[in-house]
C-alpha cells in the first residue's frame, strides 16, 4: 500500500467516526457510512447483518434501495469462515452456504449483483458482518480484508455503544415505571382506607408484590385468580383491583360460592324468571346483572356446583349468560375476580373443578402469603385495628403493652388477618379502655406440646366451625345425617362445609 493510500485511507477513517459518532442509530447514516467506506474498498452496495448461532442471519442495514429485491432474513449454514471474512468472485458459478430461500443466488443475480465481501467481526455479544456487494464479478481479494475489516470495526463500535445506550435506557424506563407503580400503590392505599374499603396495610415485601401485581393488573379487563389461607384479605386485595381499574365508578359485587345452598347457588349467581321453579312469583336479577359495568367477586370458587361451573365458563367464553327459566341470552358486562383458600388444581385433579374454568380463571394469579409469613405487617394492621375499634366503641384507640406486642409478633395466626381482628376486638373490651396486655389476648400457643389445659380457644370463626364440624362428624361416627341436624344444617350445606375444611375424608374416625 502506497503512502497516499494510506494518507487517504487514514482521513476517510477519521471522517467515518466523526459521522459515526454524531448519531444515536446507525442506520440514519448508514449511506454517508457507505459512500466513505467506498473510498477505502470500491463497492456498489454495503449491508450490515446479524449472525445468530443457528445460522440465521439478519440484513438490518442496506445502502441503497437496490437490496429490496433480496431477503432480509437468511439462513445459511451456522459455520463461521475460519479466516473472519469470505469472498464470492461470482455468483453465477459459486457455492453459496445458504439453506433459505432456494432462489436467493436468482434473485441476486436479477438485482444485478455479481461478487461479494463480508467481514465477520462482533458487537457487543452479537456477530455482525459488513457486506461489500459489486455488480463486476471478481471485484474484491484478500488485499482489500484489512481495510474492510477496519470499516466493520468502527460500525461495530458504534453499534455496541448504541446497544449500551438502550441497555441504559431500557434500564431507566424499568426504573421510572417501578416508580409510577410504587406511587400509584401509596395513592390507591391511601384512597381505599380514606374510604374504609378495607385493610390495605402493610410493609413486609411479600403484601408489596401482591399489591403491585394488583395495580398491574387493575389496569387491565383480565380475569385474576386470588387465592391464600382463609383471613388473608382476598377479598380486600379484590377490592384493591376494583378500585385501581377503569371500572372503578361500577359496583363491586361479593358472592360466597360456600355460602349458599347447591339449589340456590344458580339462581342467585345467574337471576330467574317468573315461575323458573315453586315460589318465584316475579323475575329476579342476579349477580352477575347487578355487578354490570363493575367487578363480581367470587369468594370461594371451588364450591361452585358442576352446573354452575359449566353455565359460568359460558359467561367468561362468551360474555353471555340466561337466567334460570328464561330464554333470552343477557350480555354480562362484568369483570371476574375470583377467590379461593384451597389448590384449584388439586380440585381439576379430583375431578371437583373443571380444567377448562380453571384456565380461563387462572389467567393472572396472586397469590396471598399467610400472616406468619409477613410478621412485618402485624403491628401496623394491628394499629389500624384498634383505631377502627375505638371509633366504633366512642373511645380513644386502645394500646398494647410490650408483651403485647411480642405476643402478637410470636403467636402464628392460623386464622391470619380476620383472626387478629378478632383477638384485638376482644382484648379492647376487656382492657377497659387501658393498655391491652398479653393475658387480654388470649392467644393459642403455638408450641404444639402446651397442655390441652392451656390452650385457649380460637378467635377464628373458620377454626371454630370446622373443630365443631369434626367434633360432631366423630361423635356421630360419620352419619352426615344425624350431623347435620345436630349442628342445624341441610345436608347440602354440610357437604359444602365438609369440602371446605377438607373433612370429606373419614379422618376424624381414627380416634
Amino acid at each position: 500500500m502506497t503512502d497516499a493510500r494510506l494518507a487517504a485511507d487514514v482521513e476517510s477513517s477519521v471522517e467515518l467516526l466523526r459521522t459515526i459518532a454524531a448519531v444515536l442509530d446507525i442506520r440514519d447514516v448508514f449511506p454517508q457510512i457507505a459512500a466513505i467506506a467506498n473510498k477505502m474498498v470500491p463497492h456498489d452496495l454495503l449491508t450490515m447483518m446479524f449472525h445468530d448461532r443457528g445460522g440465521q442471519i439478519l440484513i438490518e442495514a442496506a445502502s441503497t434501495d437496490e437490496f429490496r429485491g433480496l431477503n432480509r432474513f437468511i439462513k445459511a449454514n451456522d459455520a463461521e469462515p475460519p479466516e473472519g471474512f469470505m469472498i464470492i468472485d461470482d455468483f453465477t458459478t459459486a457455492v453459496l452456504p445458504v439453506v433459505e430461500p432456494v432462489d436467493l443466488r436468482e434473485r441476486i443475480l436479477a438485482a444485478g449483483f455479481r461478487s461479494l465481501l463480508v467481514v465477520i467481526t462482533r458487537a457487543g455479544p452479537q456477530r455482525m458482518g459488513l457486506g461489500f456487494w459489486s455488480k463486476a464479478a471478481r471485484a474484491f481479494s484478500p488485499d482489500d480484508v484489512p481495510v474492510a475489516r477496519r470499516v466493520a470495526d468502527h460500525v461495530a463500535l458504534a453499534v455496541s455503544h448504541e446497544q449500551l445506550a438502550d441497555a441504559a435506557r431500557q434500564v431507566a424506563e424499568a426504573d421510572a415505571r417501578a416508580e409510577r407503580l410504587e406511587a400509584r400503590v401509596q395513592s390507591l392505599t391511601r384512597e381505599l382506607e380514606s374510604k374504609s374499603d378495607g385493610h390495605v396495610i402493610g410493609s413486609s415485601p411479600k403484601w408489596k408484590d401482591v399489591l403491585k401485581k394488583a395495580a398491574q393488573v387493575a389496569e387491565t379487563e383480565t380475569t385474576v385468580l386470588v387465592t391464600g389461607a382463609s383471613g388473608t384479605g382476598k377479598e380486600v386485595v379484590a377490592r384493591f383491583i376494583h378500585r385501581a381499574s377503569a371500572r372503578k365508578g361500577g359496583p363491586f359485587v361479593a358472592l360466597n360460592c360456600a355460602a349458599l345452598p347447591e339449589q340456590l347457588l344458580e339462581s342467585e349467581l345467574f337471576g330467574y324468571e317468573r315461575g323458573a321453579f315453586t315460589g318465584a312469583q316475579m323475575a329476579k336479577p342476579g349477580q352477575i346483572e347487578l355487578a354490570a359495568g363493575g367487578v363480581l367477586f367470587l369468594d370461594e370458587v371451588t364450591e361452585m356446583t358442576p352446573s354452575a361451573q359449566a353455565k359460568f365458563l359460558r359467561v367468561l367464553q362468551e360474555r353471555e349468560f340466561q337466567r334460570l327459566g328464561g330464554v333470552r341470552l343477557q350480555k354480562a358486562n362484568v369483570r371476574v375476580i375470583a377467590a379461593t383458600n384451597r389448590d384449584l388444581k388439586k380440585a381439576v385433579d379430583r375431578g371437583d373443578f373443571r380444567e377448562d374454568l380453571y384456565y380461563r380463571l387462572q389467567v393472572f394469579d396472586i397469590r396471598i402469603a399467610p400472616l406468619r409469613e409477613r410478621r412485618a405487617d402485624i403491628l401496623d394492621l394491628s394499629e389500624a385495628f384498634l383505631e377502627e375499634l375505638g371509633r366504633s366503641f366512642g373511645r380513644p384507640p386502645a394500646g398494647l403493652t410490650h408483651a403485647a406486642r411480642e405476643a402478637l409478633l410470636a403467636h402464628d395466626w392460623p386464622g391470619n388477618v380476620r383472626e387478629l381482628r378478632n383477638a384485638l376486638e376482644r382484648a379492647a373490651i376487656l382492657c377497659q379502655g387501658g393498655l391491652i396486655a398479653a393475658e387480654h389476648l388470649s392467644l393459642q400457643r403455638s408450641d404444639a406440646t402446651a397442655p390441652a389445659s392451656e390452650v385457649a380457644p380460637s378467635n377464628d370463626l373458620n377454626v371454630v366451625e370446622r373443630d365443631t364440624i369434626e367434633r360432631v362428624m366423630h361423635d356421630t361416627g360419620g352419619n352426615k345425617a344425624k350431623a347435620a341436624r345436630r349442628l342445624g344444617l341441610s345436608r347440602t350445606q354440610l357437604y359444602v362445609r365438609l369440602r371446605k375444611y377438607d373433612l370429606d375424608k373419614p379422618s376424624y374416625l381414627s380416634t
